[in-house]
């Protein structure tokens, strides 16, 4: 559990908090303050009726502005984000001390030592890199960034040597250098995009809201790496076409695109499906390839991945951690050379949160993260997308393509489609099925009335001002809660935090079972 504590600059406020924390025998497990003077604490989860209590005792302290929760402490973030930016490099990265000795590195060095990497740490790097004295370089009077040529594995490399300096006053201290690795192949691939046409699998997404071009100009960055991406958003929003186009823009798109769906396969099955087995392993002559050897230089796709197993979802960590596994029926050691993309619907930190997910997975798949905005939070696209749409069933069917009239382009920027672009695309399909003339009309479009009724209050109405409120907060998470049926999605939605609409929605008994979706 985690807060973020908002607070004047005051002589012992801190303490005032920790000794709060003392009185419930809290086991603080960390603490920053930031620039900005917020306390940010880190401690084992207590009982809610008891976490109600500290929170009021907190928010009583003299100079304390508001608390509230928070999903990680900012140097969590800060490590995390370093280490994803670290991992996700497909060029081998060495961080050394001022002594040379090696303290951290990618997988990409892992890959290409062959070497454990608890054998890595604490090697010199000049045990591991050949042509340049780094040792003398690190003793210099003064030590400037500069690009050599190295050997790594007896192969060439253009090597970039950054030194890390620590400020100290009025003055700045050596800590170490960082050094980043670059092959005449990979050299070669990026001269290759430089001069790459623009053109590329993203164009065929219709991306004029400012949501959706921000989703594509993030995934076109990313599909550049090769780190494991998550890709989060509501049933029938192309996560699956954006999964594709980062790998069809990506350097691994010879390679082949492959998925698995994970809700629609049981343990067994699935297994197979993604190792593979032996010839013999099932009384059967010939084996089977699994979806990771078939991914080989390519991209696999675990779709819905917030419904795999927690015995697919162990197989699935362990082969992450080292890279390897066995095919069923097989002792020998295969190693993977796939990216791994996961699409899901649901928010996986929630997942976590309820023990349906595992976190140390969690964290190797949220390596970079996409969220794709649901149809109704970009309706500037909906007409580019509606046309397009009419545009393929109108080919398969042999028709002339009909246009949207000035009622229907309204009724379609109106409605929330609350089943994305699945939903437009078989609205559309049964109008265009149904049309009589060259024109779809509002009264063409049949789909399931979503919208919102608004509740007046009658000036003689029987009731305090806090009932009405409380009438009203209730009718209208109702009205949100089918759109937004993530705690996490209806917090940001409102502007709250995670825990005051859980509390809400605990409040008017709003759940799953009890709101129709």
């Amino acid at each position: 559990m985690r807060l973020e504590i908002n607070c004047e600059d005051r002589l012992g406020i801190t303490q005032d908090v920790l000794d709060i924390l003392s009185d419930y025998h809290i086991d603080l497990r960390g603490i920053e303050i930031d620039a900005l003077g917020k306390i940010f604490l880190d401690f084992p989860t207590i009982e809610f009726t008891d976490f109600q209590v500290l929170m009021q005792k907190l928010r009583r302290v003299d100079g304390i502005t508001d608390v509230k929760t928070t999903p990680f402490m900012p140097i969590q973030r800060e490590r995390n984000q370093l280490r994803a930016m670290l991992q996700t490099l497909p060029d081998p990265v060495f961080s050394i001390d001022t002594q040379g000795r090696i303290i951290l590195f990618n997988d990409a060095v892992i890959r290409g030592l062959e070497t454990p990497a608890e054998d890595i740490i604490n090697l010199h790097i000049d045990d591991v890199l050949s042509g340049f004295n780094f040792t003398k370089w690190l003793e210099g009077r003064e030590i400037y960034a500069q690009t050599r040529r190295v050997k790594f594995i007896e192969q060439d490399y253009i090597a970039d040597l950054l030194p890390v300096d620590v400020p100290d006053s009025d003055k700045t201290i050596l800590a170490g250098a960082v050094i980043m690795l670059k092959s005449e192949v990979r050299l070669g691939q990026q001269v290759s995009v430089f001069h790459r046409s623009s053109s590329n699998s993203f164009d065929a997404f219709d991306a004029h809201s400012t949501a959706m071009k921000k989703v594509i100009r993030e995934a076109k960055r990313m599909s550049e790496l090769d780190g494991n991406i998550l890709i989060t958003g509501e049933t029938g929003t192309g996560k699956e076409q954006i999964a594709k186009a980062c790998h069809d823009n990506s350097r691994r798109s010879i390679g082949e695109f492959v998925s698995l769906n994970c809700a629609s396969l049981p343990d067994d099955v699935a297994e197979t499906e993604l190792f593979g087995y032996a010839p013999g392993a099932f009384k059967q002559q010939d084996g089977k390839m699994g979806l990771f050897e078939q991914a080989a230089g390519g991209t696999l796709l675990f779709d819905e991945v917030s419904e795999m197993s927690s015995q697919l979802q162990a197989k699935l960590l362990r082969v992450l951690e080292y890279g390897t596994y066995h095919q069923v029926g097989d002792s020998r050691v295969k190693s993977i050379d796939c990216r791994i993309i996961c699409t899901t619907c649901k928010e996986l930190a929630d997942c976590v949160e309820e023990g349906t997910f595992r976190e140390d997975l969690y964290y190797r798949l949220n390596v970079l993260s996409l969220v794709v905005p649901p149809l109704r939070e970009r309706k500037a696209d909906i007409v580019s997308l509606s046309n397009r749409i009419l545009l393929q069933h109108s080919k398969k069917l042999g028709i002339q393509v009909p246009k949207l009239s000035k009622s229907c382009v309204e009724y379609l920027q109106g409605y929330p489609w609350p089943g994305n672009i699945r939903q437009l695309k078989n609205a559309l399909y049964r109008a265009i099925s149904l049309a009589d003339g060259n024109e779809i009309t509002k009264e063409s479009i049949q789909v399931p009335s979503c919208s919102a009724t608004v509740t007046y209050i009658d000036e003689n109405f029987d009731g305090t001002l806090e009932q009405e409120v409380k009438k009203f907060e209730r009718d209208m998470l109702k009205r949100l809660y089918p759109s937004y049926p993530s705690t996490r999605q209806l917090a940001r939605k409102l502007g709250l935090s995670h825990t005051a609409i859980a509390n809400k929605l605990r409040e008017y008994g709003i759940n799953k079972s009890t709101v129709k979706h």
